[in-house]
């Protein structure tokens, strides 16, 4: 018996090494490096837009604690007398068109610089800033038709007011109270014929863009890794069944590419923000078929519908048959003879071309989706975002500005090479998943390197942020206020040296 018990033993063993070789065998296989190709980048020769102004964020906040310790009455009465100034100017050039080489858009943004840390600080705040911010941004709107917007003056200027503006009006929002936070903001009401839904508090016609914000990481990576650095990181482009009026977003998502969601669906798929654009009624285009935006967003819908759209990780807008978020909208209308984003978005930090190629970017001139607010041919319709997730938004944005300075100072994304063969299992798998209509565990385009490059990303991200979460509520229990926004990027900044 016991010859017998050692005999099939031996054999168990035999059969148990036989299959520990395989799979050290496999193991090591899957550690062997692919080859890389090089890959020409389409890089541009532009320089980032840099605002340079340290000095003025930090007197704004010394304005602001002033304020704050002013008798109420004084500061209202303050207010007041630089309230009625500015609308005095604004009046004056409301219905004039300006060029932006003229002296009405730097002295509104400093006007506007000079109130808002006052109003900040107003136990009983009112909503003109709000109305000002969109009297202003309508008239630039406008003023932009006619504007050779490849001048870097006159992309400046539109940034300047539409980005700094907000925000300065976002700084605002986030020291007010629940009763004071305006969550909805209606800006232009632009003409169209087109079937229409309410979503949350604003009136959005089929063909709309919906650009937003996600709540991943890689969502401020997308709107802060720019020439012109925005809020923005997604574009869905909008249909309404014109039988039923009920909406549907037609976006292109990592994970699945081009697909189609409903209210519900878009809602819930984590948003920090949207804002809604529409083309302008007055385009030759529009004039001459006011019914093209829907037609637009049906004919992108059906196509989705017909044929399977990969996501496009190079981001070349210029190859349909793979498509990024911005690429939905720009396809669309360019069939119906609308080319929007009129200049081209650029990315020219050495930094964040390294880091946007390792997960498979390799055009650098391209349509981020910041950059649609900035198109003449598009009218800002309204605006929608939510205090507590607001104050999420701003704090994943300078965790990212403090990512972005060290990619620039040449940090590299890495990877632990000992977890290639296991990522190389998932994306097999993935790749299974994928072949039978369903979503992998890592997205269709994306290796398996890129997904350990992510992983990496993701985990340097969550680790400067958890450190800057605790330095902001540091900051509020000594200060009882919110860090503003140049505080937090500091903090970043700080929770990232070794």
């Amino acid at each position: 018996i016991t010859t017998l018990y050692l005999s099939y033993l031996n054999a168990y063993m035999k059969k148990f090494l036989r299959i520990l070789l395989i799979l050290v065998g496999l193991y090591l296989l899957l550690l062997i490096p692919l080859p890389q190709y090089e890959h020409e980048l389409q890089k541009p020769s532009q320089t980032p837009f840099v605002w340079g102004q340290d000095t003025l964020w930090e007197s704004l906040e010394t304005n602001f604690m002033s304020a704050k310790a002013m008798p109420s009455v004084t500061l209202d009465s303050i207010v007041q007398h630089l309230t009625i100034e500015a609308d005095s100017i604004l009046a004056i050039y409301e219905d004039k068109k300006l060029l932006p080489e003229d002296d009405y858009y730097g002295l509104v943004e400093r006007k506007f610089f000079q109130l808002a840390p006052l109003i900040a600080a107003q136990e009983n705040k009112t909503h003109w800033y709000i109305n000002f911010y969109n009297r202003v941004r309508k008239k630039l709107k406008f003023d932009s038709r006619f504007w050779d917007m490849t001048n870097a003056h006159s992309r400046n200027t539109s940034y300047r007011i539409l980005y700094g503006m907000r925000a300065t009006v976002e700084e605002i929002l986030l020291q007010s109270n629940e009763d004071q936070f305006v969550s909805t903001m209606i800006v232009s009401d632009e003409p169209s014929i087109t079937p229409h839904a309410d979503i949350l508090g604003i009136k959005v016609h089929s063909g709309d863009l919906l650009v937003s914000r996600g709540g991943a990481e890689v969502s401020a990576f997308i709107s802060r890794g720019n020439d012109y650095p925005g809020n923005f990181s997604h574009v869905a482009l909008v249909h309404i069944d014109s039988k039923t009026n009920k909406p549907y977003f037609i976006e292109a998502h990592i994970e699945k590419g081009v697909a189609i969601a409903t209210l519900d669906e878009y809602l819930s798929d984590k948003k920090l923000r949207f804002m809604v654009m529409r083309p302008r009624a007055d385009l030759a285009q529009m004039m001459a078929n006011p019914m093209l935006p829907h037609e637009a967003s049906l004919f992108i819908s059906e196509e989705s519908k017909t044929r399977h759209i990969p996501y496009d990780f190079k981001m070349d807008y210029y190859d349909a048959s793979a498509m990024f978020c911005s690429e939905v909208g720009s396809y669309a209308y360019k069939k119906f003879g609308i080319d929007l984003w009129e200049f081209e978005s650029t990315i020219s930090s050495n930094g964040i071309i390294d880091w946007l190629n390792n997960f498979g970017v390799e055009n650098f001139v391209t349509q981020m989706p910041s950059d649609l607010e900035y198109d003449p041919m598009l009218s800002v319709v309204g605006e929608w975002r939510n205090k507590d997730v607001l104050f999420q938004d701003h704090l994943d944005n300078a965790v990212m500005d403090a990512l972005i300075s060290r990619a620039n100072k040449g940090e590299k994304l890495d990877y632990t090479i000992w977890m290639l063969p296991v990522a190389r299992v998932v994306k097999g798998y993935s790749f299974f998943l994928n072949t039978i209509g369903k979503e992998g565990i890592i997205p269709e385009g994306m290796g398996a390197v890129t997904a350990l490059k992510n992983t990496d990303f993701v985990d340097r991200f969550n680790k400067c942020k958890l450190i800057t979460v605790t330095k902001t509520k540091a900051f509020e229990k000594e200060n009882n206020y919110l860090p503003p926004y140049w505080q937090m990027v500091r903090m970043a900044e700080s929770s990232m040296l070794k």
